[in-house]
C-alpha cells in the first residue's frame, strides 16, 4: 500500500473530519485550493533516471484557489464536485499563505477505491 503525503496513513476521512482539517487551514489564515491527479497521485520515474527528476510531481488545479473562503463546507463541497467530474482521481487540499507566498499544508482529501 503506497503512502502519498500527510494523513495518507489514516483511513479515509469522514466529511466531519475533513471539515475540521479545513477549519484549521482557514483559522491559520491560509487560502484553500484543490488539486487532483488521475495518474496515480504519487511521484514515479518513467522518462528519465537523472537525480532529482520525477514524473507525476505536478497535480492539476481544480478551478481557482478559494480566495475569501471562510466556510469549510464550501471546500468539502468542491471536493465532491471534483470527484463527480473525475471519479477515479486523487484529490488533495492545499493551503497557501499569501503573505509568505508558500504552501503551508497539503493532504489527500479523497482517493480512488483500492488505495
Amino acid at each position: 500500500m503506497k503512502k502519498f503525503e500527510t494523513l495518507s496513513y489514516l483511513p479515509p476521512l469522514t466529511t466531519e473530519q475533513l471539515a475540521k482539517e479545513v477549519d484549521y487551514l482557514l483559522r491559520s489564515g491560509w487560502i484553500p485550493c484543490l488539486e487532483f491527479s488521475i495518474v496515480g497521485g504519487f511521484v514515479y520515474r518513467e522518462h528519465a533516471r537523472s537525480p532529482g527528476y520525477y514524473d507525476g510531481r505536478y497535480w492539476t488545479m481544480w478551478k481557482l484557489p478559494m480566495f475569501g473562503c471562510t466556510d469549510s463546507l464550501q471546500v468539502v463541497k468542491e471536493v465532491g464536485e471534483c470527484l463527480k467530474e473525475y471519479p477515479d482521481a486523487f484529490v488533495r487540499i492545499i493551503g497557501f499563505d499569501n503573505v509568505r507566498q508558500v504552501q503551508c499544508i497539503s493532504f489527500i482529501a479523497a482517493k480512488p477505491e483500492g488505495y
